[in-house]
């Protein structure tokens, strides 16, 4: 539910409106507006009577919303959100973001190779994983906190604010003290746990879209970070499972447009896990954008075929040199300086 005060309504009247949300065992949620204030209702399972709501002073409106996640629609947030990463926006109407490095730091020569590297070709931030959830226990799992403190310094060689995953709610400090944005990957969308201690961190939050993950349940481990107080949240399609085996899942484009639609956190696409492929990933990266995508994550390293995580969807440098071209061109046809 979602109370709309009028525009001359005072203070006094929303903390009226909030005393009487709270007296029928639900939390509410001021969300201050240029003009006037409207107020969130969250807890509520199903219809709520709101007669009570509707005699107060300066009530206008009350909207009935059934929708599981609230505080990621836009029927509570009409406006776009921008995540500041270090200065690095993210969202409508700022330039498409590119991120780019390992599927998983490897050594301190590789990750400083790589960050300078997509630096200098255009990078925005760089990527690389310190932990890593694979599917079988006897490959390589990750340099964890070793592998955080070469981020760190590749970081600070390149300048670059550093995106790196978090697997478990015990790591969250510990990630939270390298990481400028917190990756939350498929195989976690649904660790509740992890995302109510992201969302008490003020750190932006990466939260990639489940495997087989539909979009409302997209959007509802969404909600959970924000419900926390963290409304700094960057959704991630990352390809789907479906039949279809040509490919390492399939890239639902379309997600794009429709989260723009239905939320206002700004949604971004990484080709290189959603195909698999080091040929499709600059295709699908240019569609990608194409599509409203706020800004594309892929995985470059400096020599795939040694990779120890994903080489076969790892571009080269020339082919990440190529595909910033080509995006250079493309963001300029799209009107972006």
């Amino acid at each position: 539910m979602l109370i709309v005060m009028s525009h001359n309504a005072t203070t006094a009247d929303v903390d009226a409106v909030v005393r009487a949300v709270s007296e029928m065992g639900f939390t509410a949620a001021p969300i201050p507006g240029r003009e006037r204030t409207a107020i969130g209702v969250l807890g509520n399972q199903g219809y709520v009577d709101d007669s009570k709501i509707l005699e107060l002073a300066g009530v206008q409106q009350v909207i009935h919303v059934s929708k599981p996640y609230k505080l990621v629609s836009r029927d509570f947030h009409p406006k776009d959100t921008i995540v500041d990463v270090q200065g690095v926006r993210v969202g409508q109407g700022c330039r498409p973001v590119m991120v780019a490095g390992p599927c998983a730091v490897e050594s301190e020569e590789q990750i400083v190779k790589t960050a300078l590297f997509v630096k200098q070709a255009g990078a925005d931030m760089l990527r690389g994983g310190a932990f890593k959830p694979r599917t079988g226990p006897h490959t390589f799992q990750g340099l964890r906190e070793e592998g955080l403190k070469l981020l760190a310094v590749a970081g600070k060689e390149s300048g670059l604010p550093i995106v790196t995953e978090v697997m478990s709610p015990d790591n969250v400090g510990l990630v939270a003290e390298y990481a400028d944005l917190l990756q939350v990957g498929a195989r976690n969308m649904q660790n509740f746990d992890l995302l109510r201690e992201l969302g008490k961190i003020r750190k932006p939050v990466l939260l990639k879209r489940g495997m087989s993950a539909t979009v409302e349940e997209f959007l509802a481990a969404a909600e959970y970070i924000l419900a926390e107080g963290n409304d700094q949240v960057i959704l991630c399609e990352r390809g789907i499972r479906t039949y279809e085996t040509a490919t390492r899942n399939t890239l639902d484009l379309a997600v794009a447009p429709l989260i723009k639609e239905m939320s206002h956190l700004p949604i971004m696409v990484d080709p290189s896990h959603a195909t698999g492929k080091r040929s499709l990933v600059p295709p699908m990266a240019l569609a990608a954008l194409m599509a409203g995508a706020h800004g594309v994550l892929v995985e470059v390293h400096p020599e795939p075929e040694k990779a120890l995580s994903d080489g076969p969807q790892s571009l080269t440098f020339p082919g990440f040199g190529r595909l910033m071209e080509d995006i250079r061109r493309l963001t300029a046809f799209l009107g972006y300086a």
